[in-house]
């Protein structure tokens, strides 16, 4: 018969006689090589605060890169979380539940967006915008098979899959990650007159951050995303705007 090892795990922080050069030191030694982290072992946290396993206290500026502007461990959120967990931890989508309905509700109520499609990542979300506009491109626009264009931006950051990456302005993006995949045109951020020039019959989109994270936080001229709503109305093709890092009240409004 075949043992099987069943581990015990706590939800509490407790101490440990391992200081921070060691966990460095194990990540570093099992994980690829991906971000470059600070120095610092985050141990446990609340509120703006983190702690490191040595005890030290630090203020959090970066708060998830703002996944977390509610604060660390809100005791709100993390009493939702734990109940949910206790009553039905995961359903499939072969099934409905009796949450997935009201999120939408409260989102459409908080937006005014009429549908809904939720995604785990912001990556997930702008692929799924791009097949999105491309089939729109293709039923309603009768773009001919495989000719979709979709327009974007010097400096744009939209996630690390290899289609986005493709059409990436960052040389270390893409590089040893080709081929690419085509039907993406890349100009200058903050130029609406490139954008009217560059539309063709096969454009099915604009993809674009209304204010660019990873470039710099990069705010466009006044009037660039109204002109960018005109020309798109104008010439029938849609207007995607990539909010996941400055959406949801992050940058001073919803959206």
């Amino acid at each position: 018969m075949r043992e099987i090892a069943v581990a015990s795990f706590q939800l509490r922080w407790t101490p440990t006689d391992k200081h921070s050069d060691d966990y460095i030191r194990i990540e570093r030694t099992f994980g690829a090589d991906n971000y470059n982290p600070l120095d610092v072992v985050v141990a446990r946290a609340e509120g703006v605060w983190v702690w490191d396993i040595e005890g030290r206290k630090y203020m959090d500026c970066l708060a998830a890169y703002s996944a977390v502007n509610q604060g660390h461990c809100h005791p709100r959120i993390a009493a939702t979380m734990t109940e949910q967990a206790h009553r039905a931890t995961l359903t499939s989508r072969a099934f409905y539940n009796d949450q997935l309905g009201r999120m939408y509700e409260t989102i459409n109520r908080i937006t005014g967006f009429t549908r809904i499609l939720p995604m785990n990542t912001g990556a997930e979300a702008v692929e799924t915008a791009i097949k999105a506009a491309r089939r729109w491109g293709y039923q309603e626009k009768h773009i001919p098979a495989d000719k979709a264009e979709i327009l974007v931006f010097n400096g744009n950051f939209h996630g690390r899959t290899t289609t986005i990456v493709g059409f990436s302005s960052q040389p270390a993006y893409r590089e040893g990650f080709g081929p690419f995949t085509p039907g993406f045109t890349v100009l200058p951020y903050g130029d609406a007159d490139a954008v009217r020039h560059a539309i063709s019959s096969n454009t099915c989109a604009i993809l674009v951050e209304p204010i660019q994270g990873e470039a710099g936080i990069i705010i466009p001229p006044d009037g660039y995303l109204a002109d960018l709503a005109r020309i798109a109305a104008e010439e029938n093709v849609l207007l995607m705007c990539a909010e996941i890092q400055s959406g949801l009240g992050r940058a001073g409004r919803m959206f």
